[in-house]
């Protein structure tokens, strides 16, 4: 992708069964695209809904515990990749690993990261939309539900379109889409579902994280649906947040757990 963020990567399928090492995985071998759309990078912001600085927004009163939980997470968010911290040069490599545990990594930059739905050979630079907090969002989900993870990766499940969304940089557009939704960058939330989801923070500080993981399965699970292809991208992400919000905002849901999507992973 350029500066101008005007570009991005689309995954052709083309067969299946690449082997590694001595384990088949169930994935297609693939070829990768240019083109144009703006799904990617500053185009992130066309999956959400925009709002003028003069809209009047209410704003939700927060406990001295959900405060504190906010602002641990907003301290995670605020954090951006940089390739010359050895913290995030460790994730980084802790991702390959989690992926393609059978496959060495050759280096940090390197044309293998397209395998794993990176648009270039330097994955840091797919960070800017969504930061570092979007690595450990990968890194949370290949760790906690290794299955549903390589299930998305190596596009195992479904009748999947010929054109596929790229693995990891969808990754990076769900984690810009939630904080977007839950409006985690307000002092205090102005959305019922931001509130909402404070309470479930407020009791697992790895919410946001677990709910990442959800979504991801609920996106592809959309995708499958719409029987998508790469240009219907925007359309399955907003179909997600509708139908993410939906489940967030019901009444008799006090856990994360309990969302119907939540079925949809596999440890």
């Amino acid at each position: 992708m350029d500066d101008r963020g005007g570009s991005f990567v689309a995954v052709r399928r083309i067969s299946q069964g690449l082997e590694r090492g001595n384990n088949t995985c169930h994935s297609s071998s693939a070829e990768v695209v240019a083109g144009s759309a703006a799904w990617l990078g500053r185009g992130l912001s066309c999956v959400c809904a925009q709002r003028r600085e003069s809209d009047a927004r209410p704003s939700f009163d927060l406990t001295p515990p959900q405060e504190e939980c906010l602002q641990r997470l907003q301290s995670r968010i605020d954090v951006a990749y940089d390739s010359s911290v050895p913290e995030h040069q460790e994730a980084l490599k802790a991702l390959w690993n989690a992926a393609f545990p059978e496959e060495e990594l050759h280096g940090l930059i390197s044309e293998q990261w397209k395998e794993m739905g990176w648009q270039g050979k330097d994955p840091s630079t797919d960070f800017r939309g969504g930061g570092f907090i979007s690595l450990e969002n990968l890194l949370f989900f290949a760790r906690n539900f290794p299955t549903s993870f390589q299930d998305l990766l190596q596009k195992r499940e479904g009748d999947r379109s010929v054109w596929e969304y790229p693995f990891a940089v969808a990754g990076v557009n769900i984690t810009f889409m939630l904080i977007q939704m839950l409006d985690l960058e307000a002092v205090k939330p102005r959305t019922l579902v931001g509130a909402t989801f404070l309470k479930f923070l407020e009791e697992d500080d790895s919410a946001f994280d677990r709910l990442y993981c959800i979504t991801f399965k609920l996106m592809d699970h959309e995708w499958l649906d719409m029987h998508a292809s790469y240009m219907d991208f925007n359309a399955v992400m907003k179909s997600t947040r509708r139908q993410l919000e939906r489940e967030l905002l019901s009444e008799d849901i006090t856990r994360l757990e309990e969302l119907p999507s939540y079925t949809l992973l596999t440890r």
